[in-house]
């Protein structure tokens, strides 16, 4: 028996579904399809919680709930871990507030490379096009662990030195998405 485990990069991952329109997701159909029928180990779903100051607006604290809502959400779904980084609140040359998901990546990491260590995983389907996670990947891949990148089509082609990298590639269509979408 395979176990699978299956990586998400929120921030990626938003990007793709826009580029279909933003269609709402059935989250357990979306794991079963991307397992291929395999055992799913876990499926990590990375993000960070929007910014909300010290005393946060109305609309900040309306964005951060419904999105901890979400979260919640999705934590109670088989197999489900979401791990949360932190939003970063910064300002550009012009004084215009900017923000930055910091410890994201790392978490992610961290965790291909522990499951990869402890033998726990055999394949790892990664939703990303962030090329931060090559090394990583190639880590995990010497171990013999099957990578298996999943992307969003030409408007979201992950790094090309990432396609290269992976055992199998995934490209999502419309179709992929009509059979977990939510109707």
């Amino acid at each position: 028996m395979v176990r699978t485990a299956i990586f998400i990069d929120e921030g990626y991952w938003m990007k793709v579904l826009d580029g279909f329109g933003r269609p709402k997701i059935d989250y357990s159909k979306f794991s079963t399809f991307l397992a291929r029928g395999e055992s799913i180990l876990r499926v990590y779903y990375y993000t960070a919680l929007p910014y909300r100051g010290k005393i946060p607006t109305k609309e900040e604290q309306t964005r951060y709930e419904k999105k901890q809502g979400f979260l919640n959400s999705l934590s109670r779904l088989d197999f489900y871990e979401v791990r949360c980084g932190k939003l970063k609140r910064m300002f550009d040359e012009n004084g215009k507030s900017v923000f930055q998901q910091k410890r994201v990546d790392t978490l992610m990491t961290c965790d291909l490379l522990r499951l990869t260590y402890k033998a726990r995983m055999d394949r790892a389907v990664i939703v990303t096009g962030d090329s931060d996670f090559i090394p990583a990947i190639q880590i995990t891949k010497d171990e013999g662990v099957q990578i298996e990148l999943v992307y969003g089509g030409d408007k979201y082609l992950p790094s090309n030195d990432l396609l290269l990298l992976a055992d199998t590639r995934r490209e999502l269509t419309q179709d992929d998405l009509d059979v977990f979408k939510l109707v």
